[in-house]
């Protein structure tokens, strides 16, 4: 009961931190979408005709809902530990009787809850631009929440390691926005040369575009269970790493 009480405080401040601020944090990527919608969608893909039997506007969707959700499940948790590092809350946290993965769980999900409430205000923007469906409503609620928690952690593992405020946004402008603009977020990797889609292969946030796009249109590059394990397994790694570390106190421990 103990240990319920500690997780559920620690998700409250997490949710109270980023919805104080909302105009910094759940507004700007509703706007950024927009502009994706009118730049991308309305006056290129107007040009561009159909996508795999789709309208390329309608083509783009699952991928801008869940570039939103991965870069705001990365950006809480990353801002909110390096914070209480900085501040050194995490001591506290560290030495009260809760078990590590109770802290671990308690931060992931406040990412989690940023993810969801930025992927729904976008999922929302959206309608105003494209017919939105929902070819499976089970496998689009699983890729949305599963991708959340994986970004929520790997934004984590950043700031255990980070030693300085640059150091939480080197990972999101030099490893994530790469690896997001050239997931299939607006394409589709068959219309890549052969050496190319290969190597698009390697990039995890691939299975997971095409895993969404599937559950809202019912098309994907890549097979769904293919995607779900290796969304799942990034997943286990991740959250063992970040436990790991957690518990060996590196990065926090002086």
């Amino acid at each position: 009961m103990n240990y319920w009480v500690a997780f559920q405080t620690l998700v409250i401040k997490e949710i109270l931190r980023f919805s104080r601020i909302w105009v910094q944090t759940v507004l700007p990527p509703a706007i950024t979408t927009a502009l994706y919608f009118v730049i991308f969608g309305t006056l290129i893909g107007s040009r561009l005709g159909e996508m795999d039997g789709y309208r390329y506007i309608d083509f783009i969707v699952p991928g801008l809902i869940l570039m939103a959700v991965i870069t705001n499940s990365y950006a809480n948790a990353v801002s909110s530990f390096y914070q209480a590092k900085f501040q050194r809350n995490v001591e506290e946290m560290l030495i009260a009787p809760i078990p590590h993965w109770v802290i671990l769980a308690g931060y992931v999900c406040g990412g989690v809850a940023r993810g969801v409430v930025v992927g729904v205000l976008v999922t929302i923007v959206s309608m105003f631009f494209s017919d939105l469906s929902i070819h499976s409503y089970g496998i689009t609620l699983a890729v949305f929440v599963l991708t959340s928690v994986l970004f929520a952690l790997a934004g984590f593992i950043n700031a255990v390691y980070a030693n300085s405020f640059d150091d939480i946004s080197i990972v999101p402008t030099f490893v994530l926005t790469p690896l997001t603009y050239l997931g299939g977020v607006f394409y589709s990797i068959d219309l890549l040369p052969p050496f190319w889609q290969e190597a698009s292969l390697f990039n995890p946030v691939l299975y997971m575009v095409n895993a969404f796009r599937y559950g809202l249109l019912g098309v994907s590059d890549i097979p769904i269970s293919t995607a779900f394990h290796i969304i799942l397994g990034f997943i286990v790694a991740l959250f063992a790493f970040a436990l790991y570390l957690l518990k060996k106190g590196i990065g926090i421990k002086s």
